[in-house]
């Protein structure tokens, strides 16, 4: 018995898988050599890959190791074995849906290689057609996709339907996980009281977001500036480089409040060497109480002056005399920097001007001495030339 006659030979069948390796590329099919068989098979460029190819060296080479399913078996002539027409996107198919349908249950992260762009979207080969939305590519907006071609991506299986060969992919996920990590470690490594140097991303009508280094915090509107702040645009513009502080972090809900008032020398700090009792101060009516009046004399910086201290008449309220948005002029009677606190009194320069002496320009005045004449006499000159 020779060796050839100890070796099995198959005959395959519709449904069956075979082996085999690529001996020719045609035009629009690929010659098969089936391990272990008489038999020979061809794949037709349509049976090559689950996405469309325009020739069939995209798919595979001359020597390539292929598994493919039988779907035809030619009749063979003068006895001789039939023809087998093969599937090799049927095999890869039926391995990519399992394989799919695992890692979407446990949402495993993968790479995979961007085919196709089309409308809507991007198109990968994931053994099947796998399909990128727009809106799923990256976490901002992508106008155009064209650099996405050939480039490998990592993604996650976000929605599959086996029966409607639907698997969509997203690649935002992955992105979107990596940077909530990120955060999450960021947010972890900061406390209370910090001081950061950020960029401001954002600017919104309640504040500004700012980025501490791969994560946005938020700066309320009241923690701009030690002055009253109608909108955020008034002190920083996007892209401007600032120095926060750290006022809160909450890592579970990934939320950080910042400051950047905070974060700045304060009005208050060396008040005492600007003023001293006894200065005189301009400034302007900021709000109006009961008690006295808020006067702004510098930037973030208000002094009170008491209601016994506004005019030099008794007042029942401030209302009498002053409105909001006044200017006036006032003297400083005690400077607390430590407390914050500033007290003034319009009263007092009142009642120095009404105190001042007043001049005397009498010497000034021509008498009826000096005026060289008088009425009468004149009038008497006159009478005399009559007579």
């Amino acid at each position: 018995m020779t060796e050839e006659m100890n070796v099995q030979v198959n005959v395959y069948e519709v449904g069956d898988i075979v082996r085999g390796k690529v001996v020719k590329l045609e035009d629009k099919q690929v010659l098969v050599e089936v391990e272990n068989s008489k038999q020979s098979g061809i794949i037709p460029i349509s049976e090559l890959s689950n996405l469309h190819i325009e020739k069939p060296s995209d798919a595979v080479a001359v020597g390539d190791e292929v598994t493919a399913k039988v779907k035809k078996v030619e009749e063979g002539k003068d006895g001789e074995e039939g023809l087998l027409i093969l599937s090799k996107k049927a095999v890869d198919a039926e391995r990519a849906w399992e394989d799919l349908e695992r890692k979407f249950e446990s949402g495993e992260t993968f790479e995979t290689v961007i085919k196709d762009i089309v409308k809507g979207g991007l198109v990968a080969d994931v053994g099947v057609r796998g399909f990128i939305p727009a809106s799923l590519v990256e976490p901002h907006y992508v106008e155009d996709f064209s650099d996405y071609k050939g480039k490998t991506l990592a993604v996650k299986v976000v929605e599959l339907d086996r029966e409607k060969n639907r698997v969509i992919l997203s690649h935002r996920a992955v992105v979107e996980e990596e940077q909530a990590r990120q955060q999450k470690e960021l947010l972890s490594r900061l406390e209370p009281g910090q001081v950061l140097d950020g960029v401001v991303r954002r600017i919104a009508d309640f504040g500004v977001f700012v980025d501490v280094g791969g994560f946005d915090g938020l700066v309320h509107i009241s923690q701009l500036s030690h002055t009253r702040v109608a909108h955020p645009s008034e002190v920083v513009k996007e892209g401007d480089a600032v120095k926060v502080k750290v006022l809160a972090v909450d890592p579970e809900n990934g939320r950080l409040s910042l400051s950047i008032k905070e974060a700045l020398p304060g009005p208050w700090e060396g008040l005492s060497e600007k003023v001293k009792p006894g200065d005189v101060v301009t400034g302007t009516v900021k709000r109006l109480a009961s008690f006295g009046a808020f006067v702004e004399v510098f930037p973030g910086v208000e002094g009170l002056v008491h209601v016994s201290q506004i005019a030099n008449r008794r007042i029942g309220s401030p209302h009498e005399v002053l409105k909001e948005g006044d200017e006036v002029k006032a003297k400083v009677l005690d400077v607390n920097e430590a407390e914050h606190r500033l007290s003034l009194s319009i009263r007092a320069l009142l009642e120095e001007e009404a105190a001042a002496p007043v001049e005397d320009y009498s010497q000034y005045t021509r008498t009826s001495e000096t005026r060289g004449f008088q009425l009468g006499e004149v009038i008497g000159e006159q009478l005399k030339k009559l007579k």
